[in-house]
């Protein structure tokens, strides 16, 4: 079984584990397949686990935990990091609560030990498929107000840590500027060909913890780009050193001081995942990274909308495009 490094911990954050598996495929479904992965996951080493009320999968998550502590894989709940996300037809100052004890409900825990804001995007209270209507999307979001609700889910012990997602540096910016109780991570996209660098110096200088989705471009999906496994550039540094692309992207990633996001219910490839902590790139390496064209995968298109709050890709991600 692999150990997998933490983050050290901090007065925003216990320690976190510097890989998660995600849950997030589309569609958003719910499946046996999704639990037993999971609890497969628990066997290999796995410890952080990141789901979201609109990925349908808190439910599979919380039986895999329960599961795994029936069969002694771990000895108890506490054993396991688990973040989670309030959906943006929550995010409401008179919402939040309620919606981060519905997750819980829905995990059947006590507290998840980070939550986050998913999107600084409100929709019109209610259920929708993705992706939604555009007409759901409401002309605001009230930072403050959803923020002031993320920080009673801290106080209440709903929520060990508290976080954002997808938000840009400059929106990073101004939360931090009216935070009581600081966020903790930002979970945004980062590959080698999306490398956040605007962002990652911010966090680094707010400490705040980067957390990186889709490491490997997250192909085939809806909001991915084969740009990453299409590299020529990673595919040569690969073959050199005898690794597979995906190592070599999630090791980048760990170089960084990020924390990774893996999704795959691939065995052989979960334990590859884990094989990145006993090697280094190289300095010539890591420059031919930090080279590559930088292109951002997942623009949020969903959320652009004429009388929404943000007219344009540029909008939404504040000219870091």
């Amino acid at each position: 079984m692999a150990t997998i490094p933490e983050v050290p911990a901090s007065e925003l954050i216990q320690t976190m584990p510097r890989v998660g598996m995600g849950t997030a495929a589309f569609p958003f479904t719910s499946s046996e397949d999704t639990t037993a992965a999971m609890l497969r996951a628990i066997e290999l080493g796995y410890r952080h686990f990141d789901t979201a009320r609109i990925y349908a999968t808190e439910g599979c998550v919380g039986e895999a935990v329960a599961e795994a502590v029936r069969r002694g894989l771990i000895a108890s709940r506490a054993d396991v990091f688990v973040t989670s996300k309030i959906w943006c037809s929550d995010l409401h100052a008179g919402r939040v609560v309620p919606a981060a004890r519905e997750t819980l409900r829905n995990l059947g825990m006590d507290y998840v030990d980070l939550l986050l804001v998913h999107w600084p995007v409100s929709l019109t209270p209610g259920n929708y498929d993705f992706p939604f209507p555009k007409e759901v999307i409401l002309p605001s979001f009230d930072m403050e107000g959803v923020w002031r609700g993320m920080e009673e889910c801290h106080r209440l012990g709903l929520a060990r840590a508290v976080g954002v997602s997808n938000f840009s540096a400059k929106k990073l910016e101004q939360l931090l500027s009216l935070a009581a109780v600081r966020p903790a991570v930002n979970q945004v996209e980062v590959n080698p060909m999306w490398q956040q660098r605007t962002l990652r110096e911010v966090c680094r200088r707010e400490g705040v913890q980067l957390c990186g989705y889709s490491p490997l471009g997250a192909k085939g999906t809806p909001w991915g780009s084969a740009a990453v496994m299409d590299s020529g550039v990673l595919q040569d540094i690969a073959q050199t050193k005898g690794k597979t692309l995906a190592q070599i992207c999630l090791r980048w990633l760990y170089e960084q001081g990020d924390v990774l996001l893996v999704k795959t219910y691939n065995e052989k490839r979960m334990k590859e995942n884990l094989d990145i902590f006993n090697w280094e790139l190289t300095d010539e390496e890591r420059e031919r990274i930090s080279q590559l064209p930088q292109l951002r995968g997942l623009p949020g298109l969903e959320f652009i909308s004429d009388h929404g709050p943000y007219k344009s890709v540029e909008d939404l991600w504040d000219g870091d495009v």
